[in-house]
């Protein structure tokens, strides 16, 4: 019986098919169904590109306008769709690529010709020139666009190591800034430029392989295309298509790739066991979720013939909802069975519901019989202090919940890190009072504050079977201390028990900076970062990190992290900052603003800071008949929808649109005290867009 050949989609294939109409992609649905069950057909006729450097890329005929782009080596019985395109557009990329087996690593590459690259640099080079005669730059900005060859210290083993394209040394090595290695990113594999980049910024070639787990002590046979596929950094940009009911899921949903192709790193700390709890932290976009989802498929799927299960989980209802869709897509019906997704407040509600938990869980204290709970405990205030009562609250919040005191003497031993006002052990002593009442008020009508049904969901723990086999948890930099624990609690204390990824500079729900040691989560040598944004461009990016400045950031950990090392992988238009004195006038400035952007068929969001903000961006665009949705609390978008969407900024964690407009008034943190959250609830807000952004202030 002959063996099937061998047939993978490129990313370019995918990426590139995601930009045509709906018809063409019909087209191409129908023919690639065909080429991957019989890619020898007859009926499939391969042309020579003439003016192609690399003689194995052949052209193949979708319709009479639409033509393909295959890599048809002469050995290893394997077919690549590498692209798709017009008649003339095809054949253009065709001629610019090579595509070779990098003959340290081992991975099929993907870059351009030396005619192609060599243009750009020079190009690149005369932009630097011209941005340091022409700007005002400071000592540093000039001392770093001096041309100085950036990698001219690495030998060529180092430089194929980290991806460089043989065919490239020469051009890489003549990189003089920044400025150059930036306009070779089009040019270069992704790691590639990825490396180079590390480097750039202080990394050792060591390092950068130790993330990815690169080998340089094996032999390559550049020949065998086949097992240059089966390769972590081939698979990054490469997928096999096993048979004819994958290819139609994929290619039915070509803006969801990112379900098929991991970065190197993400794919190393996606699989595999590890030796204990694990944490990674990274900016937004940089793919925490992506990764945590397929670190989940790779748990669920050790677990096909046992009884456990891994627990998914993250802090709101929206994006737990989310995730399970996606992973839907991800897993196969058993691996799914595995796993079960929930938020937390979702999970602990059932789980002392079945153990017969006699209070209600408040979620918010101003409301109903709690409001009246805290009234009648901030009776008991000591009139010889003067503190207004949202000091006491926040005590309440950041000290007396989330460290679980729940004594007079625990509260004088407290730490009270970040508070502000030093309290005396007999102020301490005068203000316990209201924090007693508060809870005798609460346990008189049968209710909990969240960190205590979390407290007390742990004690019934203790001395039960523990529920998960494996947990996951995204966006952890929102969970205060009493969730952590109760995280420790509902997993064994095993290898691979406890799974993080999170983003300090992305904390909007919660002031509590919980620490994972303190919580009993022990993550030394097992902490990693992700510094790759997948999503926005370096140009929204750097806005949104701007929106950061003066804003501490720590890294769920008691130390701290930074964005200097992180970076965006595509560039675009500048995002727009404008003002206006009246919302009613930023109002009127949207109008214009979003007709152009459906004309040009991109998704966008308006993102505005409250309920009352939504409303206002409602009416106004209702009046003008520009349809819209409003992302409320439940409500989950649909990524195929033509309307403009209106969220807050709560709300949009978690989404993405290819357009964003930022709404927020320019006196908003004289408006609210908690500054740092306003500065991250914008850079939340921001780091949603993929292509375009403005922020309209007001």
């Amino acid at each position: 019986m002959s063996i099937k050949p061998k047939v993978a989609l490129a990313q370019d294939f995918l990426m590139n098919l995601a930009t045509l109409s709906q018809g063409v992609q019909g087209k191409v649905l129908k023919w690639a169904l065909r080429f991957q069950s019989d890619p020898t057909s007859g009926s499939i006729n391969y042309e020579p590109i003439l003016a192609a450097r690399d003689k194995n890329l052949k052209s193949v005929r979708i319709d009479q306008d639409w033509r393909g782009i295959v890599f048809k080596p002469p050995a290893g019985d394997i077919y690549v769709l590498m692209y798709v395109a017009h008649h003339d557009a095809a054949y253009k990329w065709a001629e610019g690529r090579r595509i070779a087996v990098n003959p340290t690593t081992g991975a099929l590459q993907v870059f351009a010709v030396e005619s192609l690259v060599e243009p750009a640099l020079a190009e690149a080079r005369k932009e630097a020139v011209q941005f340091v005669t022409e700007k005002s730059l400071s000592t540093e900005a000039v001392v770093a666009t001096k041309p100085i060859l950036l990698f001219a210290s690495l030998s060529d083993l180092e430089l194929l190591s980290i991806g460089i394209p043989e065919e490239l040394l020469v051009q890489v090595r003549s990189i003089q800034s920044e400025i150059e290695l930036d306009a070779l990113q089009a040019y270069l594999p992704v790691e590639a430029y990825e490396g180079l980049f590390l480097i750039a910024a202080g990394d050792s070639v060591p390092a950068v392989l130790m993330s990815r787990e690169t080998r340089v002590d094996q032999q390559v046979d550049t020949e065998d295309y086949a097992a240059a596929l089966e390769t972590a950094e081939s698979q990054s940009r490469f997928v096999v298509v096993a048979d004819e009911e994958t290819m139609a899921a994929m290619l039915n949903s070509p803006l969801a790739q990112w379900r098929v192709f991991l970065h190197p790193t993400q794919r190393k700390l996606a699989q595999g066991d590890r030796s204990g709890p694990m944490r990674v932290l990274g900016g937004a976009g940089t793919g925490k979720t992506v990764l945590a989802m397929h670190r989940a498929k790779w748990l669920a799927g050790q677990l096909a013939a046992t009884e456990d299960k891994v627990f998914f989980t993250t802090f709101t209802r929206n994006l737990a909802a989310d995730i399970e869709e996606n992973l839907k897509t991800l897993c196969t019906p058993q691996v799914m069975q595995k796993i079960e997704i929930k938020n937390l407040d979702a999970w602990v509600h059932g789980f002392l519901r079945r153990h017969k938990y006699e209070h209600k869980i408040i979620y918010n204290r101003r409301q109903d019989e709690a409001g009246v709970a805290w009234t009648c405990a901030l009776t008991l205030q000591d009139t010889s202090l003067t503190f207004p009562p949202e000091f006491y609250e926040e005590e309440l919040e950041r000290v007396v919940l989330a460290q679980g005191v729940t004594s007079r003497d625990e509260y004088r031993l407290a730490k009270r890190t970040g508070r502000g006002t030093v309290l005396t052990r007999g102020k301490r002593d005068a203000i316990w009072p209201v924090f007693e009442e508060y809870r005798a008020q609460l346990a008189s009508r049968k209710l909990k504050e969240v960190d205590d049904a979390y407290r007390d969901a742990a004690a019934l723990l203790n001395d039960k079977p523990k529920p998960f086999s494996s947990i996951i948890v995204d966006e952890t930099q929102d969970f205060g201390p009493q969730a952590l624990r109760l995280l420790r609690a509902m997993v064994p204390n095993k290898p691979n028990d406890l799974f993080f990824v999170g983003d300090g500079h992305q904390r909007i729900y919660t002031r509590n900076r919980a620490s994972m040691s303190a919580c009993g989560i022990d993550i030394r040598g097992r902490a990693r970062k992700l510094y790759l944004n997948y999503r926005t461009t370096e140009e929204i990016r750097l806005l949104a990190v701007a929106m950061l400045e003066g804003c501490e950031v720590d890294d769920l950990d008691e130390g701290s992290d930074e964005v200097k090392r992180y970076k965006s992988l595509s560039h675009g238009s500048v995002p727009k900052v404008l003002d206006f004195q009246h919302l009613e006038n930023a109002l009127s400035s949207l109008i214009p603003l979003l007709q152009a952007s459906l004309a040009e068929s991109r998704s966008v969001c308006v993102i505005v800071p409250s309920k009352y903000d939504v409303n206002a961006v409602h009416a106004s665009l209702k009046d003008v008949k520009i349809s819209t949705t409003i992302l409320g609390p439940d409500a989950r978008d649909q990524p195929d929808s033509k309307s403009v969407r209106i969220a807050t900024m709560h709300r949009a964690k978690g989404l993405e649109f290819d357009e964003v407009v930022l709404l927020t008034p320019r006196n908003w943190g004289e408006l609210d005290s908690t500054t740092d959250n306003i500065q991250r609830l914008q850079y939340v807000a921001l780091t949603r867009a993929k292509k375009v952004a403005t922020v309209i202030r007001y």
